[in-house]
């Protein structure tokens, strides 16, 4: 049993009103939607509850209009996209609370799917306000929450509502729970992380938490950078954020307290201009030129890094190691992706990956379907790898 309730704790579902928080903040370019993954993920959760004979109201945000009625961040476009994913007539109400939202929810029958308007045009939704909550608990039964990627925020329709109505996980909720679990809750050991990205500035909190949790930390990206140069190695023109020299000195100090192994570069792909296809060499850490930048781990780097991976039950990987959007900088990500998939696939290794260039990444080297679990919520994501509590997840245990 879980330590949350999920749809397998409801049993008549007949003729009750569910409204449920899904994340349908999808990108859009020039007016189109690029990329349907997030309506895909809450799709089972949505046809589940209709075809148990729900009537299924669907609760989302979308950009970030600050409690304004912003024409532009209007769910009313998107109401297509989901009817088109299901494959099932979706109904659309211009507001989310009051008569408009009551009149709509009120002409459903068992089945129904129904999308509000964005939750974010009431200035309620993000300070969490009391009778904003009630004025959407109003035309509901049951409130199920299948947004892990909003869990972070103690927003009305992620967390006010679970104090009003009946609560439940949806099945991505559900999945990303279970998956999280296994990834650093309670993980089989071995466990191994991956933190790659720009800056160590942006992941200070991850570090201090994953050091404490993990055996092995792998550090890539520009943040390894700032680690080698606190220990004293000449990095050149590679991205580096010089005055976090005593805050890596300081994780590395918890590492080895900690019991747990750090893993950085010990050779390099460097290269004095950042484009596709530019003269490149590699050489070791030591000996990078000064007038030359990092812009991805060498082959020595890679070897170690899947060594580590193979010895690995668990891995958690939030980051890429290089360069990855640009040819040839790319090769130690994709190899270690590669690596981390057919051990996944082989039964030997629970993979657990998120945010946002992490999943490009997986992409990139087309392996995103091969891990235990790739996770599309961005910031939730990184504060539940920072060991932080998240809200919408909170409310939902039994």
């Amino acid at each position: 049993m879980t330590s949350f309730k999920t749809l397998d704790d409801l049993t008549d579902l007949s003729g009750k009103r569910v409204l449920l928080r899904v994340d349908l903040n999808v990108p859009v370019k020039d007016g189109k939607v690029t990329d349907t993954t997030r309506v895909e993920r809450v799709a089972p959760t949505i046809m589940e509850l209709s075809g148990k004979g729900a009537r299924v109201i669907l609760l989302a945000h979308f950009g970030r209009p600050k409690g304004q009625a912003v024409p532009s961040m209007s769910l009313d476009p998107i109401a297509g996209i989901v009817e088109s994913v299901l494959d099932h007539r979706v109904h659309f109400a211009a507001d989310c609370i009051g008569e408009t939202a009551q009149k709509a929810v009120d002409a459903m029958v068992n089945g129904d799917i129904l999308l509000l308007e964005n939750t974010r045009f009431h200035a309620g939704e993000e300070k969490n306000d009391p009778d904003f909550a009630k004025a959407l608990a109003s035309n509901g039964d049951i409130f199920v929450n299948d947004a892990f990627s909003a869990a972070h925020r103690a927003h009305a329709s992620t967390e006010g509502l679970a104090h009003l109505l009946p609560a439940y996980a949806g099945r991505t909720m559900q999945a990303e729970l279970v998956a999280l679990e296994k990834g650093l809750g309670n993980p089989a050991r071995p466990v191994v992380a991956i933190v790659g990205g720009a800056k160590v500035s942006t992941k200070i909190d991850l570090l201090k938490n994953l050091v404490k949790k993990v055996d092995a930390l792998v550090i890539g990206g520009g943040m390894a950078n700032t680690f080698l140069a606190a220990r004293g190695i000449d990095v050149g023109k590679s991205l580096c954020e010089h005055d976090l020299a005593e805050t890596a000195k300081a994780i590395e100090a918890e590492a080895l307290a900690s019991g747990c192994t750090i893993v950085l570069p010990v050779d390099g792909v460097v290269a004095r201009e950042f484009k596709a296809g530019a003269d490149n060499e590699t050489v070791a850490v030591s000996a990078i030129p000064a007038d030359a930048m990092m812009l991805d781990v060498g082959p020595e780097t890679i070897e170690d890094i899947n060594a580590w991976i193979t010895k690995a039950d668990t891995l958690v990987w939030n980051g890429p190691l290089g360069a990855f959007e640009i040819p040839p900088f790319d090769a130690a990500t994709v190899s270690a992706a590669q690596h981390a998939a057919r051990r996944t696939g082989e039964g030997l290794l629970v993979s657990v990956a998120g945010g946002g260039d992490t999943v490009s990444a997986l992409n990139h080297a087309g392996v995103a379907e091969d891990f235990s679990y790739v996770s599309t919520a961005g910031g939730a994501f990184l504060e539940w790898m920072e060991g932080k509590p998240l809200p919408g997840v909170d409310v939902l245990k039994r």
